[in-house]
């Protein structure tokens, strides 16, 4: 760069008025040590930058600090300050991403500023893409923005002593800046904008020296003029008034550069179209406000902040309110904003529920220092206000939750006074016990009963201390208080034990819960240290603890089902090493008394889980838990083994078994089905529970309801567990395996019991008359043939035998249960809670989902879906997602089954509608209307890939043909009178776009041998559904051979054959003022979207790969073969539709 590398001069501009003086090469103090620092680095980095290099190249590069590159250009200045004003400008106008060049030409002859140079830059832009240097990807252009910013801010510090005063280099370099950042051109008024914001930070910085200077000045004259006559030094005072009157005048000139980017520049830009521009505005005034609080911490200038509070984009709202961090961080500032958090508080609240995650955090944590740092006369935030942010804590988004919970920890418990008092026997309460009460209390006046482990991992960060103090937590639930205020009741304790559990568990896991979103789900090695040493606290605690505990609250329900969880997250190795045995026989006696004293499924669930997790074969303590187990089982055989007895004792004898009796049955029963959930029992009690479906099979009112479910959700387990045993045996695992002779024996054994089951499980789902029942057989039968299904032979060739199939019976009464019990429009009762109706629709989706899993995986016929297929929008709120990915999976499976069930539904909807309006299809009604709602999502479900579908959507297209137009037998034959099914062809035209342009032609072709040319001519209104059918075919299709042929590379336009040329336009973002202020929007539930198919079935094309006159013959051969199909290649068709086919 000519001038920039000459060494001569000092290339700063540090000096004072009286250093200048002394000539160009002489410096002061302070700056001759800074060059001579320098000066190596300069020589160094010089040599890697070529000397042609210009301005914009050097800073681009970055190879040379940005004070050294101002350097050289203050020396070029000096030389020539016209030349060197000029290389700024062509400075700016390159990192606009302008190619233009601006010579002194072109300057002299500029009549009204830069508008002319401007208008002529704007043509030497760069047509191909709309990227400029600030965001321009690559390696080259990522940190110009940096460098960029760097260089600005340099060169106003390097010259705030001389050459920004001068009237000549700022003039220019403000009028540039401001013509630029009106231009039309997105790139000029971006960079303009940037570079205008860095100068006036710099600007701001030097308006504040000044001002310091100046008040000392001022201390300085007033100090030497009120000396006495005798001491007052008149030179001095001269002195002194003289540099007082230079530091005026350079504030006042600094103050009118200030103003002029502010009001030519800022206020018209915070309100740009781009968000980035309005965004860096945003952040920009910020640090002037915290820079210089005299001057810009004023309404006039925070207005603008409040205003664009309402923002649309999120960065801009994100700056803004990052802005204001930094302002309410400083006690000192946050007593200036009064009038301001009273004008805006409200929006700042509000911003809590932005749609934005990462606005919701920032406008949560500006609340925390507007409740730590406004210690104004009267509270800032409502109680209301509080409440709106207090129950953030259970949102889905960790980060939005932990910063609620820092507000909420910083309400309820930091900096409180309390008073822990003692407990009956005299002890001292831990000074955590008031916290935890008012935590406790807090959730429940929440309402949020079934979200403990979500407020628990909110203030996991900030109030863990509180939550690990699990010796406060017992205490509190073993001891009574001495004063009788400060005793839990009933809700509280059971609150209580929730919060302890979750705490436990966040503690041994050290992961936040599965539905949580928006945190790095990797944990750091930290994490896992600390999750380590919480463990073998919480282990060490409630190994002596939680046997009290159970012992006092084995009655309530609530409460054991809560503390049986504990177990499974001790470090189980704390019982020997610490010899801790003796408590270890008294939780497992604790636990079978449980099981005796509870019928609650949940609770027995729990002790049957937390068995599992101690009879580990890991640990030693393993064969211990194994013989209490035992023990357990035995006991519970017996007393079903005797109740049972009783039982078929008093039916055999023709009397009705008492209640009692039968009560004895069940419950010796649950307590085993419960046991057998996650433990193998290896249970003899096949026979005498298979009696119990036998006597229903026999007589279907001899087996009360509660005794027959129970029994089919035993032998459930019990087959599970019986395959586990084979399978083993089979593979040779097991030690001590049977022989092959025995194996086949085993297999043969559970072959018939399955099959008998499965028998059972139907006769009871279709005759059953209790609901309980059915939906235990259809559970039953859902899971098992997914487990017994043809997979298993594959993984194990030894278990062929025990593969099982839904026959066609089967496979029509789990539709038909899905029909009754799944798409109903349940009974509103007026005492029905929420939570009831919420637990009810996920039970009817659970079992919706077992169906559903056998449709894709091909267990049974995809037919059957259509019934399913047809509820996708009537019950789009409750079963929407499941339907539609069972769409989807089943596509990837066969497509062409697929789109032939698809058709099929359409088809079943549209006869019931047609009966239903008595033959004649009205297609004003809304059931019309329904149905064409409905082909169009269905369409939709295809997808933008055409030729993926291609094979699907054409086999749609037939069934759909063949059905509009056939006629039944004893239907009038007369090709006049429309067939009694045209009508659907006004439905199949929802999904004619998704046909390729070559098929068009092809369907187009299938279907005028299908009709008549006097059907398309036929003008009655009963025709219109073919007419409309076939111009939806035609269009697009007879300019196949123009869209086929026109296919090319895609690049820049180039002149046609007649010569024509037409540019393309320059990229251009108007600079239109942004929208007033709106209200923010509602803030919606993300949707989460399903996971795809891992392995899909592509079908091939004959088009594929072909060059165009290849593709032009190979559509023209794509014809109906004689018996009306389409000759597609299909490759994966394992589903056959024979009703179709005829």
């Amino acid at each position: 760069m000519p001038g920039y590398g000459d060494e001569s001069g000092s290339g700063s501009d540090y000096e004072e008025d009286e250093q200048v003086t002394r000539g160009p090469r002489k410096r002061g103090r302070g700056a001759r040590n800074v060059a001579a620092s320098k000066r190596p680095r300069h020589d160094t980095m010089e040599s890697e930058v070529s000397s042609n290099a210009t301005l914009f190249e050097i800073v681009r590069q970055g190879k040379m600090a940005m004070a050294t590159v101002v350097d050289d250009w203050i020396e070029a200045y000096k030389s020539d300050r016209s030349n060197a004003v000029l290389d700024m400008i062509q400075f700016f106008i390159h990192a606009s991403g302008c190619k233009g060049t601006v010579t002194p030409q072109m300057l002299r002859e500029a009549t009204e500023g830069f508008q002319d140079i401007i208008k002529r830059m704007t043509e030497e832009f760069d047509e191909d893409s709309g990227d400029y240097p600030l965001i321009a990807p690559g390696l080259q252009y990522k940190k110009f923005k940096s460098n960029f910013c760097d260089f600005v801010q340099a060169l106003i510090r390097q010259c705030q002593y001389q050459i920004i005063y001068d009237q000549f280099m700022m003039d220019n370099v403000l009028t540039l800046l401001t013509e630029l950042s009106n231009s039309q051109v997105r790139a000029f008024r971006h960079t303009s904008t940037l570079a205008a914001m860095k100068l006036m930070t710099g600007l701001v910085n030097v308006a504040l020296q000044l001002s310091v200077s100046l008040d000392n000045a001022i201390r300085q004259y007033d100090a030497e003029r009120n000396k006495a006559a005798s001491k007052r030094a008149s030179e001095k005072l001269d002195i002194l008034l003289q540099k007082r009157k230079e530091l005026e005048e350079n504030q006042s000139e600094i103050e009118g550069m200030l103003n002029g980017i502010f009001k030519g520049i800022f206020v018209h830009r915070y309100r740009d179209f781009i968000a980035d521009i309005r965004a860096l505005c945003m952040e920009e005034i910020g640090i002037w406000m915290k820079m210089f609080p005299k001057v810009f911490l004023t309404d006039s200038y925070l207005k603008y902040v409040g205003w664009t509070l309402h923002d649309k984009q999120k960065e801009v709202r994100s700056k803004c309110l990052h802005s204001l961090i930094g302002l309410y961080s400083d006690l000192e500032l946050a007593r200036d904003l009064k009038l301001f958090t009273s004008r805006f508080k409200d929006r700042i609240v509000s911003m809590t529920l932005d749609k934005e995650y990462d606005v919701a955090v920032h406008a949560i944590k500006l609340l925390i220092l507007v409740l730590t740092n406004c210690g104004y006369e009267t509270p800032v935030l409502t109680s209301d206000d509080c409440e709106s942010v207090y129950q953030l804590v259970y949102s889905c988004h960790r980060p939005v939750a932990v910063a609620a919970a820092e507000f909420l920890n910083k309400q309820l418990f930091l900096n409180k006074e309390v008073n822990p008092g003692y407990t009956k026997r005299g002890r001292r309460r831990s000074s955590n016990a008031p916290l935890i009460t008012d935590l406790v209390l807090f959730f429940i006046e929440s309402e949020l009963h079934e979200h403990t482990t979500y407020l628990v991992d909110s203030l996991w960060e900030v109030a863990g201390g509180m939550l690990k103090d699990w010796e406060c937590m017992s205490n509190m639930l073993l001891e009574e208080p001495a004063q009788d205020r400060d005793a839990l009741d009933q809700k509280q304790e059971s609150v209580l034990v929730d919060i302890m559990v979750c705490s436990v568990k966040q503690a041994a896991e050290g992961c936040p819960p599965s539905g949580r979103q928006g945190y790095n789900k990797k944990m750091a090695s930290k994490d896992r240290r600390v999750a380590v040493e919480d463990k073998a606290r919480l282990t060490e605690h409630f190994i002596v603890a939680l046997p009290n505990l159970l012992r006092k609250f084995h009655i309530d329900k609530e409460k054991v089902a809560g503390l049986l969880q504990i177990p499974r997250y001790f470090d189980l190795e704390f019982y020997t090493t610490s010899r801790l045995e003796k408590h270890l026989d008294d939780l497992l006696k604790e636990i079978a008394v449980v099981i005796e004293k509870h019928t609650d499924s949940e609770v027995l669930e729990q002790a049957s889980h937390t068995y599992r997790f101690l009879c580990n074969d890991e640990y030693t303590i393993s064969s211990r838990v194994n013989i209490a187990l035992r023990a357990v089982i035995d006991s519970w055989f017996e007393n079903f083994n005797l109740a049972l007895a009783i039982f078929k004792e008093a039916t055999n004898q023709g009397d009705e078994a008492d209640e009692e009796e039968v009560y004895n049955v069940v419950q010796s029963l649950k307590r085993l089905t419960h046991l057998y959930m996650f433990n193998d029992i290896s249970s003899d009690l096949y026979n005498q529970v298979n009696s119990i479906l036998v006597m229903h099979y026999d007589s279907m009112d001899s087996v009360p309801e509660p005794m027959l479910r129970q029994a089919i959700k035993f032998i459930y387990y019990d087959l599970i567990y019986g395959l586990s045993k084979v399978k083993n045996q089979s593979e040779g695992n097991e030690a001590g395996g049977l022989g092959s002779h025995d194996a086949k024996t085993a297999i043969s054994q559970l072959r018939k019991r399955v099959t008998e089951y499965l028998r059972s499980c139907e006769l009871s789902l279709v005759q059953s008359p209790h609901k309980e029942v059915q939906e235990a057989c259809y559970m039953s039968l859902c899971d098992l043939l997914v487990i017994f299904s043809p997979q298993l032979a594959t993984s194990s060739p030894t278990l062929k035998p025990l593969v099982q199939r839904a026959p066609d019976a089967l496979q029509h009464a789990l539709v038909d249960f899905v029909k009754e019990f799944v798409f109903t429009v349940p009974d509103e009762e007026e005492d029905e809670d929420d939570t009831a109706k919420i637990d009810a629709l996920h039970r009817r989706r659970s079992l919706l989902a077992g169906i559903c899993k056998l449709f894709v995986f091909s267990m049974i016929d995809l037919r059957h879906a259509a019934f399913i297929f047809q509820q996708y929008i009537r019950y789009y709120s409750d079963y929407g997602d499941i339907i539609k990915e069972t769409i989807s999976r089943s596509r990837h499976i066969n497509k062409v089954a697929c789109a032939q069930t698809l058709a099929l539904s359409l088809m079943k909807l549209f006869r019931d509608t047609l009966a239903e309006q008595g033959g004649q299809l009205d297609h004003g009604s809304q059931q019309y209307g329904h149905m064409k709602e409905l082909a169009r999502r269905f369409a939709l479900t295809f997808g933008l890939d055409q030729v993926k579908t291609r094979d699907a959507v054409a086999e749609l297209h037939k069934e759909g043909i063949l059905f509009a137009l056939k006629r039944d037998d004893g239907y009038p034959q007369d090709e006049f009178i429309p067939p009694p099914n045209l009508s659907f062809l006004g439905i199949l035209v929802e999904f004619s776009a998704k046909l390729m342009k070559q098929d068009k032609k092809t369907v187009v072709n299938y279907l005028d041998r299908r009709t008549k040319e006097s059907m398309l001519t036929n003008q009655d209104p009963d025709w219109i559904p073919l007419i409309t059918y076939h111009n939806s075919l035609v269009q697009g299709a007879d300019d196949d051979v123009r869209s086929v042929a026109g296919k090319g590379r895609k690049g820049r336009r180039r002149k046609n054959v007649e010569g024509n040329f037409e540019p393309p336009a320059t990229p251009r973002s108007p600079a239109t003022p942004m929208q007033p202020p709106q209200t923010p929007m509602t803030p919606q539930t993300p949707m989460t979207p399903q996971q795809a198919v891992g392995h899909p079935q592509l079908t091939s094309t004959v088009v594929r790969g072909m060059q165009p006159q290849a593709a032009m013959a190979a559509a023209e051969q794509m014809h109906m073969t004689e018996d009306h199909s389409l000759d597609f290649q299909q490759h994966i068709t394992e589903i056959s539709f024979p009703y179709l086919d005829s």
